[in-house]
């Protein structure tokens, strides 16, 4: 039984999607029958942390995630290292980067490609060259690539120069749409909701500045969740005199973001730039409708099933959440489309198209 040796020295509790991309894809591999077997090569984070979703050995590598030094030493030599000791017949990189000289076959998970892409955006111009170099060593090194969107593939064909027939595009699921989840539900119409840290290609200053745009006997509430410390939003919603109408919120219990999900008129996404939307697909699976700006990428995941906004346009936006709030039929009609968008997404889909990866990958070898 081939062995696939899993990289995991960026699962630290503060990676988001690409966390979730690896714990829902190997607990999916963990439930199939036994083609392969699996040893995971964890960071010192992951490893104080929940990993009962990994489905075999863990190895606890000594080296922190957070460290971007001693990271970066790891991904780039230590991953190789200690795959060969484990005898791997497989590598996979489940977040973006892979070693120099891997001793077997490699497969890497490549979710964008913004440092590329949108160097303006990243918040770490200092790690943008470094993190390109290392994408790109990464992608001369692997058999394979993995991508989550049409979009992200066009991205790797343009900046990494990667072969067509070796790229892999394999969408991300949210969870499985509610059964229970009636289209006639009735929603709160007074509280939108925005999610994510507070990355500069996440734009939620556009989101702020739309509620200002709003006439105050129409504006709903807002609820943004995902800071980390002192939130950089504080001054500008201050500045616009928001605060009776604009909640900023750290990173909530899972519980908690749950009951907003359960009660929100509507998901706001207004992200400049990424390689997917696993909110939207979250969103959609609960019959919460959505938002988004209107990009490529999110066309192509949300499709007829959500509303659009020009990106960076609060005015537009403005517009788009007046008129989702004052129609509850759109309201209706979005959980129907939602729900049955999402349908077409699945974990169960994602761990067979991977396994399916891994086996071209060692017929190359």
């Amino acid at each position: 039984m081939p062995l696939v040796f899993v990289n995991l020295l960026q699962s630290t509790g503060t990676k988001g999607g690409i966390e979730i991309y690896a714990r829902e894809l190997y607990r999916r591999l963990g439930e199939r029958p036994g083609e392969f077997s699996f040893v995971g090569y964890a960071s010192t984070e992951l490893m104080e942390r929940d990993y009962s979703w990994f489905p075999g050995e863990v190895i606890d590598s000594g080296i922190s995630g957070e460290n971007r030094l001693t990271w970066a030493f790891g991904e780039l030599f230590s991953v190789a290292r200690a795959a060969q000791r484990a005898g791997a017949d497989l590598i996979h990189g489940p977040a973006m980067f892979g070693p120099l000289r891997p001793p077997a076959p490699l497969v890497i998970s490549v979710h964008d490609l913004l440092y590329f892409s949108h160097p303006e955006l990243m918040q770490t111009k200092l790690f943008t060259e470094p993190v390109k170099w290392m994408e790109k060593r990464g992608a001369a090194a692997a058999s394979r690539l993995i991508t989550i969107s049409e979009y992200s593939a066009s991205a790797i064909r343009r900046y990494l120069r990667f072969d067509d027939d070796r790229i892999d595009v394999i969408p991300l699921a949210g969870r499985a749409p509610d059964p229970s989840v009636s289209v006639g539900l009735s929603r709160a119409s007074n509280l939108f909701l925005a999610i994510g840290q507070r990355s500069p290609y996440k734009d939620f200053a556009t989101v702020v500045r739309a509620w200002a745009e709003i006439p105050e006997d129409e504006r709903p509430r807002l609820v943004i969740t995902g800071s980390h410390g002192d939130d950089p939003l504080i001054p500008l919603v201050r500045e616009l005199g928001l605060e009776r109408w604009v909640e900023l919120k750290s990173w909530v219990p899972t519980e908690e973001l749950s009951e907003l999900f359960a009660t929100a008129t509507a998901l706001i996404d207004s992200t400049l730039a990424t390689g997917f939307s696993l909110p939207t697909l979250e969103a959609m699976g609960i019959g919460l409708p959505v938002i988004l700006a209107d990009t490529e990428v999110f066309r192509e995941v949300g499709a007829d099933a959500a509303d659009y906004f020009t990106a960076g346009d609060p005015a537009d936006l403005a517009r788009a959440v007046r008129s989702l709030a004052s129609q509850p039929e759109r309201q209706q009609e979005l959980t129907r489309l939602g729900l049955a968008r999402s349908a077409q997404f699945s974990w169960e889909k994602v761990a067979e198209q991977t396994l399916e990866s891994f086996r071209k990958a060692l017929r190359q070898g």
